[in-house]
Order: structure tokens, then sequence, then C-alpha cells
């Protein structure tokens, strides 16, 4: 290896190495203070400056995709957990909760998260984990659809932003039992009930 290569390389390895000192300190800080935490402070706990920070996430948004998607290993493991379940429409239900739990991970997440998915905003780092979202709720909806047990008119897209308002409710301080109410009447309003029960 020459000097040249060797330069080439340290480089390198030094921009990994803040680039994960900067996910690892934003994920604790969003963790303690929500997705509203001084990004300054997070870039001095990481041990870099603003510059190097915002030239790695130009934006809030760009740093809490990248924490988004190191967090995203249970999801995954949870959805392929809910693709073997024979019933879709307990299937359904189960992903609107993953979903929930998922956009409960940091205080005023769904904030930034239904912004997204409304404005469709290409340069908004967090419109396509919303997009992903949206076209796998849709899935689930069409699966329980074709089985007779979700309303016609139901969408991904409605199901998952009513997944960011129970999360958002749930990160305001709701007990359990009133959450589990409000799951009730969300299902009572896109299952499709057998009319002669």
């Amino acid at each position: 290896m020459n000097v040249s290569e060797q330069r080439e390389r340290k480089p390198r390895a030094d921009v990994q190495r803040n680039r994960a000192a900067l996910l690892e300190t934003a994920q604790r800080h969003f963790l303690q203070h929500g997705v509203g935490t001084s990004l300054e402070a997070v870039a001095k706990e990481a041990g870099v400056g603003p510059g190097t920070l915002y030239r790695h996430f130009p934006t809030r948004e760009a740093l809490l995709a990248a924490v988004l998607q190191t967090r995203s290993e249970e999801l995954v493991a949870r959805r392929a957990d809910i693709e073997q379940m024979g019933d879709a429409g307990e299937a359904l239900e189960q992903w609107l909760r993953a979903m929930e739990e998922y956009f409960s991970a940091f205080s005023g997440l769904p904030d930034p998260l239904m912004a997204a998915a409304q404005a469709q905003d290409p340069d908004n780092p967090l419109t396509i984990p919303c997009d992903i979202f949206i076209a796998a709720t849709d899935k689930y909806v069409e699966a329980a659809q074709s089985t007779g047990q979700v309303r016609a008119s139901v969408r991904g897209y409605d199901l998952f932003l009513a997944a960011c308002s129970i999360a958002w409710i749930k990160g305001n301080g709701a007990d359990e039992e009133s959450l589990d109410r409000l799951r009730t009447l969300l299902a009572s309003g896109y299952r499709l009930r057998d009319e002669k029960a």
C-alpha cells in the first residue's frame, strides 16, 4: 500500500467513525429528549463539530431517518412473523400495532412522519420510509379486503395515519386502557362485519 492509498483510507475510517458516533448519540438523545432535541448537543456529545454533523445529516429529518433505519431490525423480524399468520384481518391488526409501537420509539416522532407522508416531498428523507410503511399497510389491507374482512373504501395511507395518531396519543400520556378503546374504535371503522351477525 502506498502513502496516497493510506491517506485515502484514513479519512474514510474517520468518516465512518464520526457517522456511527453521531447515530448512537442521536438515538440516545431522541430517547431521552424526543425528536426535538438539540442537534448541537448531539454533535458535542459525539465529539464532533456541528459542521461535521450537518455534512453527514444536512437536516434533522435526515438524522432521524438514519436513526430509524438502525432501529428497523426488530420491526423487520416482527413483520416476518406477521407474514406467517393465516388470518389476514389479524395480520393487519398486528401490523398496525407494530407500526404504532415503532412510531412510539421517540417522543414527537409521529409529527414529522405524518408531515412527510402528507407532503410527499422527495427531498425529505422521511418520505421514503413513510412510503414503505404505507405500501406495506396497503398489502395487508388488500389481503384483508380479499377475504371480506376490511371495507373496500379503506386505504393503507388511512391506517398509516391512524397508527401515527395512536402513537402520538400514547406519547402524550394516554393510559393503556384508553389506547385499547381507541384501537377497538379504529378496528370497528375499517373492519367489515357480517351484517347477519
